[in-house]
């Protein structure tokens, strides 16, 4: 595994993408000293003996109930045992890592007062690949995502199961064959490692970093169904986008311009067409994906804050020992983020199945009904289309922001929640059903332009249409029409369309890889 030096406060994009990737974050050792300072503030503020909320309290509504000295490390304990509660399928290991991640560089800045051995094993865990086995469900975004963060922090204590490269295995197995010990935690160290939006924040991450590759291999898919269309690359010219000023599209219109560019199948009806204007699933791609590709920004701006932010209750002072009890834990940018790429998920995802709908239509395309050369005795894409169709009306479902929702919890103490974590955890499944889409796309699109031959596309296109066909030929007769579908919809996954066409530079969302 790759090593990566995590630098809290100040990691990148890159470096969050590059762990859910899995590389293997290694705290950069500057932040060490702070990591000592924060925990003796705690230490001090302890043997002061004031209440202090979150140090020797109770927790939520039960705020007020003092708890003595020699209670201390029970009250940590029991906080995570009690609020391990989440339910449902296991988180994806890669998503719980980035997790596991993001919390170790929210207490290693030294703002949350737990102590360098926990934050070591909390970074062996990672090493080792000794990954929580953490419900997906049962956060609402604020008080942080609490339950799922108490499965993780359980293993810590010893409680629980893990994912090993080995397998699955309860949590104390697990630390045994990897040569780690349980931590008994400290004041205030279980409420810092149950406490924070880290849960979230890593679905919308991953979210964020899979629908970058969705919304490149949307603009291959685009640009080879406008060549199949025979569609007009007029609408890409720079000069229109640069008056409407908005950067996405401009910068979508240029990668769709050359993507096209050099393409024998446009040249042979720039003269003599009688179309004046293209349907606007070909001519307002720049319009909509760059909008999409917009929005995709800013949530990516959001998460990047949020990756370095701190988010844990109460929070630390060192210089003064203090311990100041604010809300970071709430988790609405998250939220927003997350709506915000659902919505452009949902759109890239519209809009491809509307290109597959008009390749398919012999009124609008020019080309034989269902893209079969013998309609009727055969269906063609016929299908695949309604399969398309399906998965987009299914995210418009779930497009519905999250954010606008609310319900009170614990006795009314937390009475507006953000959801950002189911806000967040569904984008996954949407990226997978917009995938789809644009796999059933890549193979009509590249079925279009056959039925121009010996008319080629452009090099980058035509470097995407023979990937295509190494894995599926060309549709002339019916046929078990799934796994051609599976096959072009892991193409997409992969990244391998994009990189087909990589001799066209491709916006980005995230930074460079």
């Amino acid at each position: 595994m790759t090593e990566l030096t995590l630098k809290p406060g100040n990691a990148t994009l890159a470096d969050w993408r590059a762990i859910y990737r899995g590389a293997v974050p290694k705290l950069d050792d500057a932040c060490r000293p702070k990591i000592k300072a924060s925990a003796e503030a705690v230490a001090r503020i302890v043997a002061k003996g004031e209440p202090v909320y979150g140090i020797n309290t109770g927790f939520g509504k039960l705020a007020s109930v003092r708890i003595p000295t020699s209670d201390l490390e029970t009250l940590q304990r029991n906080i995570v045992l009690s609020h391990a509660a989440g339910v449902g399928e296991p988180m994806p290991v890669a998503i719980a890592r980035l997790m596991m991640a993001l919390k170790l560089a929210s207490l290693a800045q030294g703002a949350s007062g737990v102590r360098s051995e926990t934050i070591e094993l909390l970074e062996a865990m990672l090493a080792n690949d000794v990954i929580p086995v953490v419900p997906a469900q049962g956060s609402v975004g604020a008080s942080g995502d609490l339950a799922p963060l108490s499965h993780m922090t359980a293993v810590m204590i010893g409680v629980g199961e893990c994912f090993t490269p080995h397998g699955r295995f309860p949590a104390k197995v697990a630390f045994v064959s990897h040569g780690l010990e349980p931590v008994t935690l400290g004041a205030k160290e279980g409420l810092a490692l149950l406490n924070g939006t880290q849960f979230s924040t890593a679905y919308a991450l991953a979210a964020l970093f899979e629908a970058e590759v969705l919304y490149q291999s949307a603009l291959v898919a685009g640009a080879l169904s406008t060549d199949a269309a025979k569609g007009s690359d007029a609408p890409f010219d720079p000069r229109i986008h640069l008056l409407r000023k908005h950067r996405g599209q401009i910068e979508t219109a240029d990668a769709l311009r050359n993507l096209m560019a050099g393409s024998a199948i446009r040249e042979s009806h720039r003269v003599g067409d009688e179309r004046v204007q293209d349907p606007y699933c070909l001519r307002c791609q720049p319009q909509v994906m760059g909008a999409a590709l917009d929005v995709l920004r800013k949530a990516a701006d959001t998460l990047g804050t949020e990756a370095n932010g701190v988010t844990d209750n109460p929070l630390i002072f060192a210089e003064d020992d203090t311990a100041l009890s604010g809300g970071n834990f709430h988790a609405e940018p998250v939220a927003f983020a997350a709506d915000m790429i659902a919505l452009a998920v949902c759109e890239i995802g519209s809009l491809s199945e509307r290109r597959v709908a008009m390749l398919v239509d012999p009124a609008l395309s020019g080309m034989p009904a269902f893209l079969t050369p013998k309609p009727g005795l055969n269906s063609g894409f016929m299908i695949p289309q309604v399969t398309a169709a399906a998965l987009v009306s299914e995210n418009k479902q779930k497009a519905y922001p999250a954010s606008v929702d609310s319900i009170p919890t614990s006795a009314n103490q937390e009475d507006h929640v953000s959801m950002a974590a189911h806000g967040a955890r569904r984008l996954i499944g949407m990226i997978k059903n917009a995938t789809a889409v644009i796999g059933i796309e890549l193979l009509a699109a590249a079925q279009g332009c056959d039925f121009h031959a010996p008319l080629a596309s452009s090099a980058a296109l035509e470097a995407v249409r023979k990937l295509v066909r190494a894995e599926v030929p060309h549709l002339d007769n019916d046929r078990h029409f799934h796994p051609d579908m599976e096959k072009a919809i892991a193409m997409v996954r992969s990244g391998a369309t994009v990189k087909a066409a990589s001799a066209v530079a491709l916006p980005s969302i995230s930074g460079p890889a």
